[in-house]
């Protein structure tokens, strides 16, 4: 059969059409460079595998089309941050207050949490609870050369009601710390050749007593440091040596108390 040669001036513009084209023989070194563009591009049809590695800059995306749903987790770290991002920002213009946020790693496990300030206080010390204060409501007798607890029966304030005021008149504070333990009597007619003294005790046994001294002036005041556990305990002791049974003043109401017992945490 013989082989018609058709020289490219005798074929009219637009004449071969894909009808006349047979599948895949058309290779790219048939295309001119530069001349496909995006108007003979299918919607989509470009994909992942049809571009190298690196390719795609930054230049390339459109003013604010990442979103969250294209980041992967964990992905924005501290070296991406800039400091702009703290030394930039307004400053709150006023004091902290509890219903501030701030975010932390929940127990450096990686997940990111809230706190409010409210909850910073109490890691940091917070309140200086539990704190009690009592007075004695009447009048106690203190025999001669006895140290006697003294039974300080009606609380102003328990904040954790740890201040047993009914039976052992002791305070328990449920609250390991540091603790400002005092309080205070007055004899009720002492005189200058008496002994009069006052001490805490903890758990018992004399922490803290005052030196014997004469009863020049009758009201006598401790205040010190203890150390407590959780479930240690401390109370008021007082002594008088004057030879007989002495009083030690109570009285009804605070504008006239005599006897006096407190204590509060102190913040670490």
């Amino acid at each position: 059969m013989a082989i018609i040669k058709v020289k490219t001036g005798g074929i009219t513009a637009d004449a071969v059409t894909d009808a006349l084209i047979a599948d895949d023989v058309v290779g790219t070194e048939h295309l001119t460079a530069n001349e496909v563009d995006t108007a003979a591009l299918k919607a989509d049809a470009v994909t992942g595998a049809q571009l190298a590695d690196d390719a795609v800059n930054s230049e390339h995306y459109t003013d604010g089309s990442i979103d969250t749903a294209h980041l992967a987790d964990a992905q924005i770290t501290t070296a991406k941050l800039s400091t702009a991002v703290f030394t930039g920002a307004t400053d709150i213009g006023a004091a902290i207050v509890d219903a501030d946020l701030f975010l932390m790693d929940d127990g450096a496990g990686g997940t990111i949490r809230k706190t409010t300030a409210a909850r910073i206080k109490t890691y940091a010390g917070g309140a200086n609870t539990p704190y009690f204060l009592a007075h004695a409501n009447g009048n106690q007798v203190i025999s001669h050369a006895t140290y006697t607890k003294v039974e300080i029966d009606v609380e102003i304030v328990d904040t954790d009601g740890t201040y047993d005021h009914s039976t052992n008149y002791r305070f328990t504070p449920g609250v390991v710390g540091y603790y400002i333990i005092g309080g205070f009597v007055r004899f009720d007619s002492a005189t200058a050749t008496e002994d009069c003294m006052i001490g805490i005790y903890k758990n018992g046994s004399v922490y803290y007593k005052h030196v014997e001294g004469k009863a020049n002036v009758t009201t006598k005041h401790i205040n010190q440091v203890v150390y407590l556990d959780a479930d240690d305990y401390v109370e008021l002791y007082c002594y008088q040596n004057s030879g007989s049974n002495q009083n030690i003043n109570g009285a009804s109401s605070m504008d006239a108390v005599s006897a006096t017992f407190y204590g509060y945490k102190l913040i670490a």
